[in-house]
């Protein structure tokens, strides 16, 4: 066991924490930022490191980078990190504002690795957080335990891990080694045969579901996928500028200080800008792919649509499916070999911050508009949610559009209450 203390922990190194350690090292509080740790469970910085296939691209603009919307002249852009590679003249002259996905994982590793004050530590699994109070009870921080029996305490926490992934509860009683999230896709698919024939059922009609239906189409050479999804058909994202609008960091505001049905209406109203879609470029090339092996007579893959999966099941060695034509009502089976999920997200909060709200006794999760969780008490030390906001904060809260004021946000949270609170609360060696 061995025993640490910081001053603000965050849990993952993923974009939006990344964003909040630029944010601490341009705000001056150097003492802060340096007694700062990022814990990331994996031996690197990766961004949406399963689905990092090699053609897929960002759909939103490079600008919308950690940094450059809070501060162009940063030293921590997404331009600076390819002048600095020498490839800013290639990537200028591919006339896009779109990067392929992996490009910006290297840029945020890149990031990780630029920080100078800022710590990232690897292969730290965060297991459980727990309050820590003086003896008179009063709450002065936390005990982030982690997986290999290191504690860590500290003053402020950020949870920036994302939400947990979604497996529909029909496929919770196959074998693990035969459905595959879209979040463990490139390790996973990798286990998989390439010298037979295997046929995949891909769930989902957005964009993950549709990434990997294309990739398996390479991956596994021999496999003869199927698509299968409740929607009339692959769509479109919402892509209208005036729509877009609502990404803009200032639309946080308006949305926060709205009436709790006025964000359920907008939330409603904007479903497709994000869920539920693909990007238009990528959905052409999917259909594009589907024409050629119908016009050349080399068919081998399948959409079903206005199709959901009613139950699921092993018979041997074979997955079966019993699928329920939307349509006519008439369910059938389909035999497959893997079911790969692209289910997304579960929409209630994180399974780490309700067990931590549990611990605090805290029935619902609220934050405040610069994201600390209200804790129903005083305390010296808060809890900061990343990425878990939508509807409070709005759809943005989930992408990576707002992450360089909501970093910010955050960052100005944790100063004023120092500068508020100073000398306030003894018996903690972090305060």
């Amino acid at each position: 066991m061995t025993d640490h203390e910081v001053d603000v922990l965050a849990i993952g190194a993923g974009p939006a924490n990344l964003a909040l350690a630029v944010a601490l090292e341009e705000s001056g509080a150097r003492r802060l930022a340096e007694n700062t740790v990022l814990l990331e469970q994996h031996p690197d910085v990766k961004w949406q490191r399963n689905l990092l296939l090699p053609w897929a691209r960002s759909q939103v603009s490079f600008l919308k980078d950690l940094v450059t919307l809070r501060n162009p002249r940063s030293r921590f852009s997404f331009l600076n990190f390819l002048y600095e590679g020498g490839r800013l003249n290639e990537f200028v002259n591919l006339s896009t504002f779109n990067p392929y996905r992996w490009e910006l994982s290297e840029y945020q590793q890149w990031v990780a690795h630029s920080l100078e004050q800022v710590r990232v530590r690897h292969d730290a699994r965060c297991e459980r957080v727990e309050p820590r109070r003086t003896t008179d009870g009063r709450l002065v921080g936390w005990t982030v335990t982690l997986s290999n029996g290191d504690t860590v305490d500290c003053r402020d926490l950020v949870i920036g891990t994302g939400r947990d992934p979604h497996v529909p509860a029909v496929f919770r009683d196959l074998p693990a080694d035969r459905v595959i999230h879209s979040t463990q896709y490139c390790t996973r698919i990798a286990q998989q045969p390439t010298d037979r024939p295997i046929r995949p059922v891909v769930v989902g009609g957005a964009q993950s579901a549709a990434e990997m239906f294309m990739a398996v189409h390479s991956d596994l050479p021999q496999s003869t996928p199927t698509m299968v999804m409740r929607s009339i058909g692959l769509q479109n994202y919402q892509t209208s500028k005036f729509v877009n609008e609502l990404f803009f960091p200032s639309f946080v505001d308006e949305f926060y200080n709205s009436d709790v049905e006025v964000r359920g209406r907008i939330l409603d109203e904007v479903h497709l800008t994000n869920y539920a879609g693909l990007a238009p470029p990528f959905l052409d090339e999917l259909y594009s792919m589907l024409y050629q092996q119908r016009m050349l007579g080399k068919e081998r893959s399948t959409i079903r649509s206005m199709t959901e999966v009613a139950a699921a099941r092993m018979d041997g060695d074979e997955v079966v499916l019993e699928l329920r034509d939307l349509k006519s009502g008439k369910v059938e089976p389909l035999r497959c070999d893997v079911v790969l999920l692209g289910t997304g997200y579960e929409q209630q909060m994180p399974a780490l911050v309700q067990d931590l709200a549990d611990r605090l006794g805290i029935a619902d999760i609220e934050v405040s508009r610069r994201y600390r969780l209200d804790l129903g008490e005083s305390a010296w030390g808060a809890v900061y949610l990343q990425g878990v906001n939508e509807a409070t904060h709005g759809i943005s809260d989930t992408l990576i559009s707002v992450l360089a004021h909501r970093s910010q946000d955050i960052v100005d949270d944790i100063l004023d209450r120092r500068h508020v609170a100073a000398g306030a609360f003894p018996e903690s060696r972090t305060a």
